[in-house]
């Protein structure tokens, strides 16, 4: 798979879990993916929701890797 392959692949990914997160008043954009991690940034309500750690690795990570399997990890840019 191409750099631009995966990186449509995370995109359609982000695309099926935003609506979720727009629901609730937040947002979500890729960063960068370097060495088969994700890193990710939330934006709106997602920055301070006391369960953004959750929705990252339950919701997003989860999400992503069923899009992009060579896909190991998902990071949220503030906690790097």
């Amino acid at each position: 798979m191409t750099k631009i392959e995966l990186q449509n692949n995370v995109e359609k990914a982000l695309e099926e879990i935003r609506p979720y997160l727009i629901e609730d008043g937040g947002n979500i954009s890729l960063t960068s993916i370097d060495n088969n991690i994700v890193t990710v940034q939330f934006e709106g309500a997602c920055i301070s929701c006391r369960v953004n750690h959750m929705t990252l690795k339950n919701g997003v990570e989860a999400i992503i890797k069923k899009y992009a399997p060579q896909i190991t990890e998902v990071l949220e840019v503030g906690s790097l």
